[in-house]
């Protein structure tokens, strides 16, 4: 690598680097503040609310990575602009080491993003879901007080009646609303949590299960010994989908196993791989827009970072709307990013020496 692609690289990483550090700095504390109740009211430590905030990181470092990448690459390259660097870039022919630099940063770029959207995001989830439920065990088990309503989780109010001298638990009541076309009341004289080594168990003795279908019909079903997934009660949605915990390489394995490639398996997949195109597309784009230098100043200056959030709100809504993919959008921000390489690539003619 010559010194020059090396000297690039490194600038173009190091804003990227830091801007990234910064915002997954500040999300990782809204996180904190957003589950607060884990220390209020479910009864954990600080470091339980720091380790759950921790592992609902990755889907919005996914989603500002992209964002990031521009956003270094557009203040490196108007830094060189404002020094005069990128000129001298241009008119010593040395525009082969900018292409190559911004090989490098958007290389290394899709490499960490596949690692976050293939491996880390799909890790990170299956342990929120194993924290979720181990805090919702230990708010049923020891901390849930007798006689107050208590929310597990959206959706989800427990109230017990009392507890014995065992830890058992008399007078169980728990109401699930989160589903809008179902609702379930769990009645019990008396519940224990137990574990059978990998999940937690809610036992419901001598009871009734009431509920409510989409159809509006009620029903009602007794029971001398119920047995309920902690981890279904404490999830923000009903039911869990398997797939999230796993991770592309398993997928792939086990659908090439079975022979079964379902369209939510083939969504999933194409959506996690087109987080690498969009990190592609958004150094074209800061390569066309800021790549080449300028002597135009503008009238009204806009902030290029308000311009890398629009290009990307506007990928994200072609993405979510088209029919045709969730990489639309980046394709879409390839072929244009490219068109105007190509266009301003191309040689231009001097103007004629006037004589006199």
């Amino acid at each position: 690598m010559k010194r020059l692609t090396a000297y690039l690289a490194r600038m173009f990483v190091a804003d990227a680097l830091i801007l990234f550090g910064v915002v997954c700095f500040l999300l990782w504390l809204v996180n904190c503040l957003r589950s607060f109740d884990v220390v209020s009211v479910k009864g954990q430590s600080v470091l339980v609310l720091a380790i759950q905030a921790l592992y609902t990181m990755p889907p919005l470092a996914i989603a500002f990575f992209y964002v990031c990448v521009g956003i270094g690459l557009a203040r490196a390259l108007q830094a060189l602009q404002a020094n005069k660097e990128l000129h001298i870039i241009h008119t010593s022919h040395g525009l082969g080491s900018l292409w190559r630099a911004t090989g490098v940063v958007a290389g290394a770029g899709v490499v960490a993003v596949l690692l976050l959207s293939n491996f880390i995001e799909p890790l990170a989830y299956r342990r929120l879901n194993a924290l979720s439920a181990s805090i919702a065990a230990d708010l049923v088990s020891s901390t849930l007080k007798p006689g107050r309503f208590t929310q597990v989780t959206p959706g989800v109010v427990l109230l017990i009646g009392g507890r014995g001298p065992d830890g058992a638990i008399q007078e169980f009541f728990a109401d699930d609303r989160r589903e809008p076309d179902m609702r379930r009341t769990y009645m019990a004289e008396s519940a224990r949590v137990a574990s059978d080594g990998q999940n937690y168990i809610l036992e419901l003795h001598n009871g009734s299960l009431q509920y409510k279908g989409s159809d509006g019909r009620f029903s009602e079903v007794t029971f001398g010994r119920y047995d309920v997934s902690v981890e279904q009660l404490s999830q923000p949605m009903g039911q869990i989908d398997p797939m999230l915990e796993k991770d592309s390489l398993t997928l792939v394995a086990e659908a090439l196993s079975s022979g079964q490639w379902n369209q939510p398996l083939l969504f999933l997949l194409a959506n996690r791989w087109a987080e690498g195109l969009r990190v592609i597309g958004m150094a074209m784009m800061m390569l066309a827009l800021m790549g080449f230098p300028s002597g135009k100043r503008a009238r009204v200056p806009v902030p290029m970072e308000a311009g890398v959030l629009l290009i990307a709100f506007g990928e994200r809504g072609l993405s979510a709307y088209s029919p045709l993919g969730t990489a639309t959008g980046a394709l879409i921000m390839i072929l244009v990013a490219g068109i105007a390489l190509l266009v301003r690539m191309r040689p231009r003619a001097l103007p004629p020496l006037v004589t006199t």
